[in-house]
C-alpha cells in the first residue's frame, strides 16, 4: 500500500510543475501581448504631430542680398534653425545677426516655440527680424497648412 502512495506523489509533483509551467506560459502570452499590441499611447501620438517633417527655408532681404532662415523639424520637435546663403557682404554689414540668431536658435529649440524668447537690448531689431523668419518658416510647416496645401 505504501507504494501507490509513492506513485500518487510523484504524480502529484507532476501535476504541480505542469501547473506552474502552463501559469508561467500564460503569463508570458499576456506580457508579449501587452508589450507588441498597440495602445492608447500610440493614438495620442497622432493627434499631438504639429509639423510635416522636412527642412523649411524663410527668405530675409537685406538691401540686395537674400539669406535663408532654415528650420528643421520631424513630426513634432523643432530639431534646429540656421541661416543658409549666407553672404560674406551681409555678414560684414550685420555683425549682429549671427549672435543674436545663435541666442534665438537655442531658445527656440529648448522651447519648442517662439513665444517667450528674450533677446539682448542691443540687437532687438536683428532679433525682430530673425525670429519673424522663424515663423514664417515654421508656419509652412504646421500640420494643417500642409495639409491644405497652403
Amino acid at each position: 500500500m505504501s507504494a501507490k502512495t509513492k506513485i500518487v506523489v510523484l504524480h502529484m509533483k507532476e501535476l504541480i510543475y505542469t501547473l506552474i509551467f502552463a501559469g508561467l506560459g500564460i503569463l508570458l502570452i499576456f506580457l508579449l501581448l501587452f508589450m507588441f499590441l498597440p495602445g492608447k499611447e500610440d493614438g495620442e501620438s497622432v493627434e499631438t504631430m504639429r509639423y510635416v517633417a522636412g527642412v523649411y527655408t524663410s527668405s530675409i532681404q537685406f538691401g540686395e542680398h537674400a539669406v535663408d532662415m532654415q528650420v528643421i523639424v520631424d513630426e513634432n520637435r523643432i530639431q534646429s534653425v540656421s541661416m543658409v546663403n549666407l553672404d560674406e557682404t551681409v555678414e560684414t554689414m550685420y555683425p549682429l545677426m549671427e549672435p543674436a540668431l545663435e541666442n534665438i536658435a537655442d531658445q527656440v529649440v529648448e522651447k519648442q516655440t517662439t513665444e517667450g524668447i528674450t533677446y539682448n537690448a542691443d540687437y532687438q531689431y536683428t532679433s525682430v527680424v530673425l525670429l519673424n523668419a522663424i515663423e514664417n518658416a515654421l508656419a509652412k510647416a504646421e500640420l494643417s497648412g500642409a495639409e491644405t496645401g497652403e
